[in-house]
């Protein structure tokens, strides 16, 4: 057994629990699905009782439940999961004195910045990280508790859907430096207006350590709230974007594109396109101006928005110590994540297509980032969009789907597909030479996309999470050749 990350005896230190069976772990865990061996085993109560999957845990490989019922296992017993999953979240940070935490939230971006400050964490030394998204009132302290006792640096991703969700969450870290990435129209339904959003995401530094470092978009809109915000909190402000005002500047973002027809490479043998959906990444070239000094590196990303997303994690890696060397030797390497510009090409009939998948999430910010990014690229077939709705928008969300119909056009799209209800809304803005398909339900438009799509196309899948968006990455995905054996 690897080295414990807590044995039954802390755990019940930490919580107020009482040991019922001594027992050692080395991770923790909330759900049966992703239990591994010789984990801890946190059933929480919701919808479901967490206590009814206990034997399947165990036999999962479980080896120690933190239980509020009695359990067939060695348990450490509390009133309530929950709160004893919070006291364990605080425990792991206060073992750790020498640990270094950084915290991401924004309206777009976050979950990406974050795994790009983790790359450059773990090149630096013994890091943690959040993993997937989890950035809620249950993932946020959870990630916690998984925290090694040794870690130097720590970087949690941060995320809300209303007012006073972030403040809990930043006082769990109690991070020595936070970035808010940007602020735009998201969850508006549960908001007022815009500035509610941005106030909301300003609560990430209600548990900045005295004296930390707020990493801040200065093109953002809402900036001169969140530096008053920030600055009332006792922070140091770090900004980045264009002006040469800025911590950091962008001076300028060049990408080289892919999506062109593929045929053999300079070797004479046959491209990769033999062995099924393959990555097809770009590059890009940032130049800027870090602390007045001109500073030029390279990305594996091809997206618009990483330009400013890069300097955003150069300042939050400054910030936790780790040198500016190995920060862009991370960035270099930092492929794009599935579901926020990952690019497979896909082979069919008579050659190739490359599929370009964000769907993991959508707004009216990332989807005009995302339909810029389309535009850019050299594209040897035709620029197609397969759009699903963008949920949580309130009142406003006809309006905020309509008005896509201007970035498709300045991005030269030639096919638009579109599922759910809100996205009629953009299906009657645009003209019929556009018109694709559209489907009320996502799971319907598969059929009508199987048809259309054609070699040489490069096909961009963007949507809310909720709307299903991956439910089509996946179907054109799975079109490929190699695939279907």
């Amino acid at each position: 057994m690897p080295e414990a990350l807590w044995t039954a005896d802390e755990i019940a230190q930490a919580t107020g629990g009482k040991v019922a069976g001594d027992f050692a772990v080395t991770g923790v865990s909330i759900d049966t699905r992703s239990v591994e061996k010789d984990d801890l085993f946190v059933p929480l109560v919701g919808a479901r009782d967490g206590h009814d999957f206990v034997p399947q845990a165990v036999a999962a490989g479980a080896t120690g439940v933190l239980a509020a019922k009695a359990v067939d296992a060695p348990a450490v017993m509390v009133e309530d999961t929950f709160k004893a999953l919070e006291a364990l979240g605080v425990a792991a940070r206060e073992r750790a004195p020498q640990c270094k935490r950084g915290a991401v939230t924004g309206s777009v971006g976050k979950t990406s910045v974050t795994r790009a400050v983790e790359a450059g964490l773990r090149l630096a030394g013994k890091a943690h990280a959040s993993v997937k998204s989890y950035n809620n009132h249950i993932g946020v302290p959870l990630t916690l508790a998984r925290m090694p006792r040794d870690t130097e640096r720590a970087v949690f991703e941060i995320g809300m859907n209303h007012a006073d969700e972030i403040t809990p969450l930043s006082g769990f870290v109690q991070p020595h430096a936070v970035a808010i990435t940007t602020v735009g129209p998201v969850h508006l339904e549960n908001f007022e207006n815009e500035e509610g959003v941005a106030l909301a995401k300003a609560e990430i530094f209600a548990g900045l350590e005295p004296g930390g470092i707020a990493v801040l978009n200065a093109d953002n809109k809402w900036f001169d709230l969140l530096k008053a915000e920030a600055e009332k909190a006792g922070a140091l402000v770090w900004s980045f974007g264009s002006s040469p005002d800025c911590t950091a500047q962008l001076i300028s973002f060049s990408s080289d594109l892919p999506g062109e027809s593929r045929g053999p490479d300079s070797s004479g043998e046959p491209d990769a396109l033999s062995s099924g959906p393959r990555p097809s990444p770009g590059k890009s070239v940032i130049k800027a101006v870090l602390r007045g000094e001109p500073v030029e590196f390279s990305l594996l990303q091809t997206g618009v928005h990483w330009g400013p997303n890069s300097l955003c994690v150069l300042l939050m890696l400054e910030a936790l110590d780790v040198p500016r060397e190995t920060a862009l030797a991370a960035l270099a390497a930092f492929a794009p994540i599935e579901g926020r510009g990952a690019e497979k090409t896909v082979r069919i009939d008579g050659g190739a297509f490359t599929l370009v998948d964000e769907s993991y999430n959508a707004n009216p910010v990332s989807m005009q980032a995302a339909l810029k990014t389309l535009g850019a690229r050299k594209v040897a077939g035709r620029r197609v969009v397969v759009l699903t709705d963008m949920l949580e928008l309130g009142e406003g969300s006809a309006a905020f789907h309509a008005e896509l119909a201007g970035p498709i056009d300045r991005a030269n799209v030639d096919v638009v597909f579109l599922a759910g209800v809100h996205m009629k809304s953009l299906w009657e803005q645009l003209p019929p030479t556009r018109r694709g398909g559209y489907a009320e339900v996502t799971e319907k438009l598969t059929a009508q996309l199987a048809g259309a799509i054609r070699p040489d196309d490069v096909v961009m899948v963007k949507g809310s999470n909720g709307s299903k968006a991956g439910v089509l990455a996946q179907a054109l995905a799975a079109l490929d050749l190699g695939e279907q054996g």
